[in-house]
C-alpha cells in the first residue's frame, strides 16, 4: 500500500506540475499576472511568496492549478494590474496559454518514450528471435537458447514474433511441434511436445522476445510515431466508450494508484513507462471539448474568433462550473468502481 501511494503521488506530481507549468510559463510570456501556482487541492499545508506569485502545496495530491488574474479567481485582497488579466488578452494569447498545459504533457510523454527506447529498449517483436528461456517449460528441456532465431513453426515460415506466437498457440497439442532454428551459422530442426499451459489454456513453449535498444536519433524518430499512434488509440478508445460502441476500462485515482504501485515494483523503467502513458492521457483528455477542461475553454475562444463576439464572463463561468461538478461526480463514480474491483480481487 505504501508503495502504491508513493508511486501515485510521484506520477500525479510530475504530470500535474508539468501541465500547470506549461500554463504558467506561457501566461507569463503573454503578460498575464499569476496569483498562485499550486500542487494539490484543498487547504494549503505549505506556501511561500515568490517574486511573481504565491507557491503552495495543498493537502490532497490529486491535482493542481495556476490561478491567473482575470479568470474570476481573484481574491479580495489581490490587485490585478490593468492590462494583465487573462480575459484582457487577445484570443490567440489565451489559446496559447490554455493549449500549453496539454502540450507540455504530450511533450513529456514524447521525451520519456525516447528515453526508454534509447536507455532501456523495447521487446523485439519484429523478429522471432529468442531473448529469454523460461524455467520449467518445453523450450528449456528441448535445448533452445537465447539468441536462437525461429525460422519456421510446423513448416510455416515465420517473419515476426506475433505470427510465431499465434502459430504456437494454434498448434494441435496431440502432435509434436516442429521448429526450424537458426543458431549462429547452424540451421537445424527440433521436434518437441508442447502441452497446454494450465494458466492460459494455450500451448506455451516458454520463450520470451529479446530487448532491442536504439540510437538517440532513432529513438527520437520512433518516439514521434509511437506517441502519435498511442494518441490515436486513446482518442478512438475514448470516443468508442462515449458512444457506447466498446467497453473501455476507465480508472480513477484509486485505480491509477494501484497500477502505479505495480509499475514501481517492476522497476524504474516500468514506472517511467507508466508515467509517459498517464502524462499522454492527461494531455489528450484535457483537450476534449468539455466544460471546465482546457478543451472546453478553447472551444469558447474559437467561437469568439469565428463570431467576433465574446460570451459574457458570468455565463461562461456558470458553464465551466457545471462541467466541473459533472467531472467531480464522474471521478467519484469511477473511484467507487475502482474500490469495488480491488475488493473483489
Amino acid at each position: 500500500m505504501i508503495v502504491d501511494i508513493l508511486a501515485f503521488v510521484f506520477i500525479i506530481a510530475v504530470c500535474v506540475v508539468i501541465h500547470e507549468y506549461g500554463h504558467y510559463r506561457t501566461a507569463i510570456a503573454c503578460g498575464v499576472q499569476v496569483h498562485e501556482f499550486s500542487f494539490g487541492m484543498g487547504p494549503a499545508i505549505y506556501s511561500f511568496k515568490g517574486k511573481r506569485n504565491l507557491w503552495s502545496v495543498r493537502a490532497f495530491p490529486i491535482g493542481g492549478f495556476v490561478r491567473l488574474a482575470g479568470m474570476e479567481e481573484d481574491n479580495e485582497d489581490e490587485i490585478v494590474t490593468p492590462g494583465m488579466g487573462f480575459n484582457e488578452k487577445s484570443p490567440f494569447s489565451r489559446l496559447a496559454i490554455l493549449f500549453a498545459g496539454p502540450l507540455s504533457n504530450v511533450l513529456l510523454a514524447f521525451f520519456l518514450t525516447a528515453l526508454l527506447l534509447w536507455g532501456h529498449g523495447i521487446l523485439d517483436m519484429e523478429r522471432p528471435k529468442i531473448g529469454t528461456i523460461m524455467d520449467g517449460y518445453p523450450a528449456q528441456s528441448a535445448g533452445l537458447m537465447p539468441g536462437d532465431l525461429v525460422l519456421s513453426v510446423g513448416g510455416e515460415t515465420i517473419e515476426d514474433w506475433p505470427s510465431m506466437a499465434e502459430r504456437i498457440r494454434s498448434h494441435d497439442v496431440e502432435k509434436p511441434l516442429v521448429l526450424r532454428i537458426e543458431r549462429g551459422e547452424e540451421i537445424f530442426s527440433l521436434s518437441l511436445s508442447v502441452p497446454k499451459d494450465p494458466a492460459t489454456g494455450y500451448p506455451l513453449l516458454g520463450i520470451q522476445p529479446g530487448r532491442v535498444r536504439f540510437s538517440a536519433l532513432e529513438s527520437v524518430r520512433r518516439s514521434i510515431s509511437y506517441t502519435f499512434a498511442m494518441t490515436l488509440a486513446m482518442v478512438r478508445g475514448l470516443f468508442s466508450w462515449i458512444v457506447g460502441q466498446n467497453q473501455v476500462d476507465v480508472s480513477g485515482p484509486v485505480g491509477i494508484a494501484s497500477m502505479a504501485g505495480q509499475a514501481a515494483k517492476q522497476g524504474g523503467w516500468a514506472l517511467l513507462s507508466f508515467l509517459a502513458i498517464i502524462s499522454l492521457n492527461l494531455g489528450i483528455v484535457n483537450l476534449f471539448p468539455f466544460p471546465a477542461l482546457d478543451g472546453g475553454r478553447i472551444v469558447f475562444i474559437l467561437g469568439e474568433i469565428l463570431t467576433g463576439k465574446k460570451l459574457p464572463e458570468k455565463v461562461e463561468g456558470y458553464v465551466h462550473f457545471t462541467g466541473f461538478v459533472i467531472l467531480i461526480g464522474l471521478i467519484a463514480f469511477i473511484t467507487w468502481q475502482d474500490i469495488l474491483r480491488l475488493l473483489t480481487r
